[in-house]
């Protein structure tokens, strides 16, 4: 079994080249377009949803089959057609151009996988089987999802805010990693899933700040 490494990606802004105008394709570019990534679509023909989303001007659609040199000047790669062949030739231009490429199917020639996730708000979570069992990555981020609900969007959030405030105001770092570290540990997710808790304002958190370890 092949072995990956997580990693969070800021894909804003990124070039990513979705091979491909089926289903897979769809929902690769769906989620791309998600994050903020630039797409440019290549195909001969594509589903009703990409095709709305290529006159609207949200992607650039090649209307072809792939060619070599399509990848020029790529950041990510999704070889995501039906032919293996096609796929692969995808993925060697991408190695040789030393882009990382995802392929779809049985292909063997990427380098990344796209896992399972779930999202509330700034908190992501990914799950990955390492390509063994997608199904499996799915019914455990399900689990996940029930685990894990709405009201960690509103404690991410929180958290963040915490953050940038503590950044701005506080110049030692060992008293920053002391006040995220409290900030972690305060007991709110009951509170914010009993409808109590109150979103602290700029203020409340100065005065948090001021009077922790005092």
């Amino acid at each position: 079994m092949d072995h990956y490494i997580p990693i969070m990606l800021k894909a804003k802004g990124l070039l990513c080249v979705i091979v491909g105008g089926g289903p897979v394709a769809q929902r690769k570019t769906e989620y791309m377009l998600s994050v903020g990534a630039s797409i440019k679509l290549i195909s001969p023909a594509v589903t009703e949803p990409l095709h709305q989303a290529a006159q609207n001007g949200s992607l650039i659609w090649h209307k072809r089959e792939y060619l070599t040199g399509d990848l020029a000047g790529a950041d990510l790669v999704y070889a995501a057609t039906d032919l293996p062949a096609i796929n692969e030739l995808v993925a060697e231009e991408a190695r040789q151009l030393h882009i990382p490429v995802n392929v779809s199917g049985p292909g063997q020639g990427g380098n990344f996988i796209s896992p399972a996730v779930v999202r509330r708000g700034g908190l992501l979570i990914a799950v990955s089987t390492s390509g063994a069992g997608p199904a499996a990555a799915l019914s455990i981020s399900k689990e996940l999802g029930d685990r894990y609900g709405g009201e960690y969007e509103v404690y991410i959030d929180f958290l963040s805010r915490i953050r940038d405030i503590v950044k701005r105001e506080v110049s030692s770092v060992r008293r920053r990693h002391e006040l995220l570290r409290a900030a972690a540990e305060l007991n709110i997710l009951d509170d914010i899933r009993g409808g109590s808790f109150q979103m602290w304002n700029e203020q409340q958190i100065k005065d948090w700040i001021r009077s922790y370890g005092t």
